[in-house]
């Protein structure tokens, strides 16, 4: 039960929770949890599920989550993933994205690029907004030419393609949710 107080800690931020906030909702004092957090007190099962329960969150739950992706929050350019192949760059944010919800990518078609004349399919939603280029979308029969600024938004479960119809590179942040790839 070494890391109790650290993982109280990580628990609360990542409900966005104050210590006096979650101290409130609990009707467990702000000393009582600012001491076990610190490491200076130990907690009793029956004080600890009073406090989960605040959140919510089962004891079962609190000592198995584990907390690597969520520790990881900010990432420098140089951490995002490359994920494309061939001309097309799909820079990820993230690694482990089996622990999340969603993907976030910065994408980058040169001039001709497309993702090829079959169309993509697969569960969930898609949206994105152009930063530099031109691109034609194209969704189900619905076929769309989108320059900086612009947007988009779809069920990803209708088919899909991507085209650069500029004469240079087509650069925007993208967001699919489950994690498609």
């Amino acid at each position: 039960m070494d890391d109790v107080g650290d993982r109280l800690r990580k628990v609360r931020e990542m409900h966005g929770l104050s210590q006096r906030k979650l101290a409130k909702l609990s009707g467990i004092s702000n000393a009582t949890i600012s001491q076990v957090e610190h490491g200076k007190s130990n907690i009793s099962l029956g004080v600890l599920k009073q406090i989960l329960e605040a959140i919510p969150m089962s004891i079962s739950e609190f000592f198995t989550l584990e907390f690597s992706s969520i520790d990881k929050v900010f990432y420098t350019s140089d951490e995002l993933v490359e994920t494309g192949t061939g001309d097309i760059s799909y820079r990820q944010v993230g690694t482990n994205l089996s622990k999340h919800k969603l993907q976030m990518l910065i994408e980058r078609y040169p001039a001709g690029a497309d993702t090829g004349r079959s169309m993509f399919k697969h569960e969930g939603e898609e949206a994105g907004i152009i930063m530099e280029g031109i691109v034609e979308f194209t969704v189900g029969d619905k076929t769309k030419i989108l320059r900086p600024g612009d947007a988009y938004l779809f069920d990803s479960r209708l088919p899909h393609r991507v085209r650069n119809v500029g004469k240079k590179d087509c650069v925007f942040i993208s967001a699919c949710t489950p994690p498609s790839f």
